[in-house]
């Protein structure tokens, strides 16, 4: 059964702990990035660690909000 879901994350970018995703307490996942925050590196980059999580296809993996915000949301194609 495929279908699309909407997954909350927060971003660190420039982390020396990442790639790294974390589960907070109320379910949105922490997202640990190298990439910096410019010119999208770090969304990118989230989007490509999401995408290795979750264990679907970067394509699958789509940014709809928070564009730069630390706090994101992804539409996610199962």
């Amino acid at each position: 059964m495929s279908g699309t879901r909407v997954v909350a994350a927060q971003i660190k970018p420039n982390s020396k702990k990442g790639p790294l995703v974390e589960t907070l307490e109320d379910g949105t996942l922490l997202l640990y990035v190298r990439a910096p925050a410019v010119e999208g590196k770090a969304n990118k980059a989230a989007e490509e660690l999401l995408a290795a999580h979750l264990g679907v296809s970067k394509r699958s993996v789509r940014l709809i909000s928070g564009q730069t915000s630390r706090h994101k949301r992804f539409e996610v194609q199962d």
